[in-house]
């Protein structure tokens, strides 16, 4: 799928709200449970404000503009076309996160652990050892590749 949108995702990133910053500080660096999560990734016509492409998970930090009916109407269909392709999403308000960011930890972890594990393909953590089977020379020695990013 074909990313749009990387100008403003970009700028986005420059300019995080506070909430989104004390949220980024959790799941950044695979923190939480080992995840990897994107910020401000565009999916289709939509930028997520955090993005687990293994768990196919979003976490959005909503402001005061979400709880507004118009606001309500736009991200009811938004869930509803990123459903389409998958994807969960996971909202917070603002307040919530500034205030509770222990417990906002406790429910994205629960989230993960619900879900099915990530596929096989999905990228090595930093610095994870990889190991692979020389078949092609009928070696039961293993090599091992040491994956920096």
């Amino acid at each position: 799928m074909r990313r749009n949108n990387i100008e403003r995702c970009r700028n986005l990133r420059k300019n995080q709200t506070d909430a989104e910053k004390k949220l980024w500080t959790i799941l950044r660096n695979r923190q939480l449970h080992g995840v990897k999560f994107r910020r401000q990734f565009s999916i289709g016509r939509y930028i997520l404000d955090f993005y687990s492409p293994e768990y196919r998970l979003s976490i959005e930090a909503d402001g005061g503009q979400h709880y507004e009916d118009k606001g309500r109407q736009r991200d009811d269909l938004r869930t509803r076309e990123l459903n389409k392709f998958g994807v969960e999403i996971v909202r917070f308000n603002d307040r919530e996160i500034l205030t509770n960011i222990e417990g906002i930890y406790e429910i994205i972890k629960n989230t993960i652990e619900k879900q099915c594990p990530p596929s096989p393909q999905s990228s090595p953590q930093r610095g994870e050892e990889v190991r692979r089977e020389e078949m092609s020379s009928g070696v039961n020695d293993s090599a091992s590749t040491v994956i920096h990013e």
